[in-house]
């Protein structure tokens, strides 16, 4: 999807502080190890040019964090996921950690998080525009995220204290707003456990490694990719009225039985809202979706569904 004359994001760049997101922090020999065996990418291949797309997820499949993880050239691996899951998901992480020697903590009073948007943004790579691509500068990690409009967004990492990165104050409203019209969701707490990740497209912008060995959840995982049996998907849609993650989505026909679920929302600038929402394939063909008294505008998704693994 590419940035035209009427899409606020063609025009926006700048620097937001992510207050909202936090970090686990692996040290260790056997930080890159013990972490493979926990989450559905493959973190044992992982470079310093490199950062990975994640789900953390219970033995049934479902999601119960995401992140975007990446190692610094020290050696540690930083986890930066939403802040209101960070604690349970620690607290759960520790508990398999039995003799690996690694050592897990909540560093977020240790780093600064900020997202770059537009001309803010680093040349990360040789390819800046691929996703999941991770450069260092001195201190600072910068990892290339999925672009929204069309338009360049980046995660900048480090240590409380580090010069702030350069660029125009961005509202925090603007950014999650990005964050939804690129339809890359991030878990938080209202949908915890609801999901497992294909349902939110995980595996079609980096987030499954199907190469992997085991780990928690796997062969749910799996075997709904390779058995057929997955029945949603992630789409991003505009809504006139107020929307709210773990919002429940009707169609006409039933207002009962609920078809979708609101994942993320931000307020557009152009008036109402977008959202990342989850959605059952089959109520795609059966008329208008509504989330309370709103019909939901089906937006084009931004990026192509991986078909063939």
């Amino acid at each position: 999807m590419q940035p035209s004359s009427t899409s606020p994001l063609a025009t926006l760049n700048g620097v937001a502080r992510l207050d909202h997101l936090g970090v686990i922090q692996i040290e260790g020999e056997d930080a890159a190890k013990f972490i493979h065996g926990q989450l559905t990418h493959d973190f044992a291949l992982l470079d310093l040019g490199s950062a990975r797309l994640a789900a953390f997820c219970s033995a049934k499949g479902r999601m119960q964090a995401s992140f975007i993880g990446f190692k610094r050239p020290a050696g540690d691996i930083l986890l930066v996921c939403s802040r209101d899951l960070l604690a349970p998901t620690l607290k759960r992480l520790s508990m398999f950690v039995m003799r690996a020697k690694a050592k897990l903590s909540d560093a977020s009073e240790r780093f600064s998080i900020y997202g770059l948007l537009g001309n803010a943004t680093k040349n990360v790579a040789a390819n800046a525009g691929v996703a999941w691509a991770k450069a260092d500068f001195d201190a600072e990690s910068v990892v290339q995220l999925y672009p929204a409009d069309g338009t360049p967004r980046q995660l900048w990492v480090a240590p409380v204290g580090t010069a702030v990165p350069q660029g125009e104050a961005l509202a925090l409203e603007t950014w999650l707003w990005s964050e939804v019209r690129s339809g890359v969701a991030t878990l938080s707490q209202p949908v915890f456990e609801a999901f497992v990740p294909q349902m939110l497209n995980y595996e079609s912008v980096g987030g499954v490694s199907f190469k992997k060995g085991c780990y928690p959840g796997q062969e749910v995982v799996a075997r709904s990719q390779f058995r057929g049996t997955l029945k949603r998907r992630a789409f991003v849609v505009h809504s006139a009225g107020e929307l709210q993650v773990g919002q429940e989505i009707f169609t006409p026909a039933d207002t009962s039985q609920p078809v979708g679920t609101v994942v993320q929302a931000a307020r557009a600038p152009g008036g109402g809202m977008d959202a990342i929402v989850s959605l059952q394939l089959a109520a795609l063909e059966t008329g208008p979706l509504l989330a309370a008294d709103s019909e939901l505008q089906l937006l084009p998704l931004p990026y192509l569904l991986l078909e063939d693994i």
